[in-house]
C-alpha cells in the first residue's frame, strides 16, 4: 500500500485523522482529549464540524456487524475468512455514508480505527493473505486513505495492565500469541504506510500533546 498522503489535498475537503494501535493503547482516551481540543485549535476551516467515529461500528449497519464480531454468541462466531468479510462490509457502509459525506462536505473525521487495523489483526494476527486484504481494502475504501494516522505504540505488557480485568471481547481472547502477532504487524505497518509514532507509554498528557503537535505539523492554521 501507498504510504499516506500529506495533509493539505483539496482546498475544500475535511481532513481524516485515525487512530490506529493495539487494544489499551490509549486510543479512546486520546480520541476524547483531540475531540476537546481540535474545534479550539484553530486547524479546522471556519464552520467546518469535527465528527467522531469508530470501526467497526461507525453506522448503524456497523453497530450491528459490531455485535457480530466482537460479541457474537458462541454458536454464530465467524471463521477467520467470514471475519475479514465482515470487517469489509462495514467499513464500505462507513465510508460512503459518512466518511465521504463529511470530508467532502469540508468536515473533519477523527476515527478510532480503519485500515490498518484490518491488515494488523485479520493478516498479522490471523495469517489471512495480506494481498487479498488489500484487494478488500481498495474495494472497501473506493481509495480514501487518512490524511494522518496515529500509531499508539506501547508494550504488550502495558496494554494488558491497562486492559486490567475488564472483560474481553472476542479478538482480545484470541491469546497473547496472537497479539504479539498483531503488535509487530503494527510496527511493520506503521514503516510501510508512514504513520505517526507516538509513545503511548508516556503520562495522558505527555501523549496528547504528541498527538496534538502531529496534527499541527500537518495541516497550516486557518
Amino acid at each position: 500500500m501507498n504510504a499516506e498522503a500529506p495533509m493539505g489535498t483539496g482546498l475544500n475537503r475535511g481532513r481524516f485523522v485515525v487512530l490506529e494501535g493495539v487494544d489499551g493503547c490509549g486510543k479512546t482516551t486520546q480520541l476524547q482529549a483531540l475531540r476537546q481540543w481540535l474545534p479550539s485549535s484553530g486547524l479546522m476551516a471556519p464552520g467546518a464540524r469535527l465528527v467522531v467515529s469508530r470501526e467497526p461500528g461507525g453506522t448503524a449497519l456497523g453497530q450491528a456487524l459490531r455485535q457480530l464480531l466482537l460479541h457474537p454468541p458462541q454458536e454464530v462466531q465467524p471463521l477467520s475468512r467470514a471475519e475479514l468479510l465482515l470487517y469489509a462490509a462495514d467499513r464500505a457502509q462507513h465510508v460512503e455514508a459518512l466518511l465521504v459525506p463529511a470530508l467532502e462536505a469540508g468536515d473533519w473525521v477523527l476515527c478510532d480505527r480503519f485500515t490498518g487495523s484490518t491488515a494488523a489483526y485479520q493478516g498479522y494476527g490471523r495469517g489471512l493473505p495480506l494481498a487479498l486484504i488489500d484487494t478488500l481494502e481498495s474495494l472497501a475504501t473506493g481509495g480514501l486513505q487518512a490524511d494522518l494516522t496515529l500509531w499508539l505504540d506501547v508494550p504488550l505488557a502495558e496494554s494488558r495492565r491497562r486492559r486490567g480485568g475488564r472483560p474481553a471481547d472476542r479478538i482480545e481472547a484470541a491469546g497473547e500469541s496472537f497479539l504479539a502477532r498483531v503488535a509487530a504487524g503494527f510496527v511493520t505497518l506503521a514503516a510501510q504506510r508512514g504513520w505517526t509514532r507516538i509513545e503511548a507509554g508516556q503520562p495522558v498528557a505527555a501523549v496528547t500533546e504528541s498527538c496534538c503537535a502531529a496534527i499541527r505539523r500537518c495541516v497550516p492554521s486557518n
